[in-house]
């Protein structure tokens, strides 16, 4: 029986799973999201300003987040990218 040489490479960490990921660059800091999400993990970074001359959106705590997309569903500018949580097999 052959050694697969793949099989015995150290894989990369996988990245820390989010439930959403934020176009920065394209938000306008309407705060729409912040005001439709139900959990409040939500908030304007107000360190960041982004290209477009804004505050953008930022996750604050994204353990509370539950993908429910309301924040993608009252933005008018696109910036959410929803992922469904993560099930146990």
């Amino acid at each position: 029986m052959a050694i697969d040489p793949l099989a015995t490479r150290a894989r990369a960490p996988l990245p820390p799973w989010t439930p959403l990921v934020i176009a920065e660059d394209k938000c306008k800091g309407c705060e729409l999201c912040v005001a439709a999400c139900p959990k409040a993990v939500l908030a304007l970074d107000e360190g960041v300003v982004n290209r477009l001359g804004y505050h953008p959106v930022r996750l604050t705590d994204a353990s509370r987040c539950t993908s429910c997309a309301f924040c993608a569903r009252v933005c008018p500018d696109v910036v959410f990218t929803i992922y469904a949580p993560l099930r146990e097999v």
